[in-house]
């Protein structure tokens, strides 16, 4: 066995009953699964929903649905490292390439529409959608992309982040040992959900993303945001807009925690304020006292805030006739496109007074007004873009 062989052609390493073992011993505490049905050579899945302090969060499996790069894409060495810079992205969004799957397509899309006893949408995955690291290891190797990345396969990334986008799902991550906020973008920057990748407790094996290492072009940085901050694609050409990074140190102290801190190893907090709508992340290094806190303590770019409506980054094109609900605070409303049959989006929002954006000033759309709580909701249909009020009432 060496590195990134084996995972690089898909499956596990150690035999079916060996992982669910760990699958049982790591995840038995969780609901039961969306779908319980097995997987090949009947290893079990653990993908599912989980309701805390009204905070719905979405518990997902992304590498067990995802293609072995190298069992669908050939080429020379390491399958998931790529080191040519003049690699060419498409050639590697392979046609039929995988990355949660369709189960758990189908779960996220039903997820994204139930807001029973929820304020809050969350995704909790092992990586974030893009490969924002592009230095990996204790000698910083530069690597041009990483298939073990979710950046890969990016016709599969696109699906995931569209259809999380239609709950206005927040992601927390880890895995890639690197602190990241990113707001991703499909088509264009920001016109998707943000994500907060977490620090690793103790990164032994650290990366980073250096951009202004290499003088690659920046747009959108504001004035005084950290360095390797702005708008940028990674190394498959995905767009992201990187608000902070939690880089590690250039310097290595003696001593095992001072090692450690250096090394960027720290952990996060998420505080998700229902009376606002507002999700704040804070990002704290390894050797700090939270409870007295200094400047420093934090990466560069935290403590950072955002409402819930910014994970559908989605310009508006026009906004459908404001919604009233006199008798319930904090309706959910969800939209559909008419023309596609698509829901555009579900969210609870915040008062009894919401305007709908939409993204065509000619479409036509069914709103459906509902009451979780109590079973209630109010359909309204063929309604278009307009400057009245309509009033709802169960």
């Amino acid at each position: 066995w060496k590195p990134g062989i084996w995972g690089a052609l898909g499956g596990y390493y150690e035999p079916a009953a060996f992982v669910n073992a760990v699958q049982r011993t790591q995840t038995s505490h969780l609901p039961d699964p969306f779908d319980p049905t097995p997987v090949e050579q009947g290893i079990g899945v653990y993908y599912c929903d989980l309701l805390y302090g009204g905070v719905s969060f979405a518990i997902l499996e992304d590498r067990k649905f995802k293609s072995g790069p190298a069992a669908v894409w050939p080429k020379k060495g390491r399958a998931d490292h790529v080191k040519d810079r003049g690699f060419d992205p498409k050639a590697a969004d392979v046609p039929g390439a995988k990355l949660l799957g369709d189960r758990q397509l189908r779960f996220l899309e039903h997820w994204a529409s139930d807001w029973k006893g929820a304020d809050f949408k969350v995704v909790l995955s092992q990586t974030i959608l893009c490969n924002l690291a592009n230095y990996h290891g204790p000698r910083q190797e530069f690597l041009v992309a990483d298939l073990d990345s979710n950046g890969w396969p990016q016709t599969g990334r696109n699906r995931a982040l569209e259809t999380i986008r239609r709950g206005c799902g927040f992601t927390i991550a880890g895995d890639q040992h690197l602190a990241s906020i990113v707001h991703h973008g499909i088509r264009e920057w920001g016109d998707a959900g943000y994500s907060f990748c977490v620090p690793s407790i103790a990164a032994g094996y650290p990366r980073s993303w250096l951009p202004d290492k290499e003088g690659r072009p920046v747009e959108g940085r504001a004035p005084g945001a950290p360095p390797n901050t702005g708008r940028y694609r990674d190394g498959f050409g995905n767009l992201m807009t990187v608000y902070a990074v939690g880089n590690p140190e250039a310097r290595r102290r003696p001593g095992v925690l001072e090692t450690l801190h250096d090394k960027a190893s720290g952990h996060g907090f998420v505080r998700f304020d229902p009376s606002d709508g507002t999700i704040r992340m804070e990002c704290w290094r390894l050797l700090v006292d939270v409870n007295r806190p200094k400047p420093g303590d934090q990466f560069p770019g935290w403590p950072m805030t955002i409402r819930v409506e910014d994970n559908d980054g989605r310009t508006a094109v026009a906004y459908l006739p404001a919604i009233a609900v006199p008798e319930l605070n904090d309706p959910v409303i969800q939209v559909r496109d008419d023309a596609s049959d698509e829901i555009l989006y579900t969210l609870r929002v915040h008062g009894g007074r919401f305007r709908p954006k939409v993204f065509s000033k000619s479409g036509r759309y069914t709103l459906t007004v509902l009451d979780p709580e109590r079973g209630r909701k109010v359909v309204l249909t063929d309604v278009t873009p307009g400057d009245e009020t309509i009033t709802v009432r169960f």
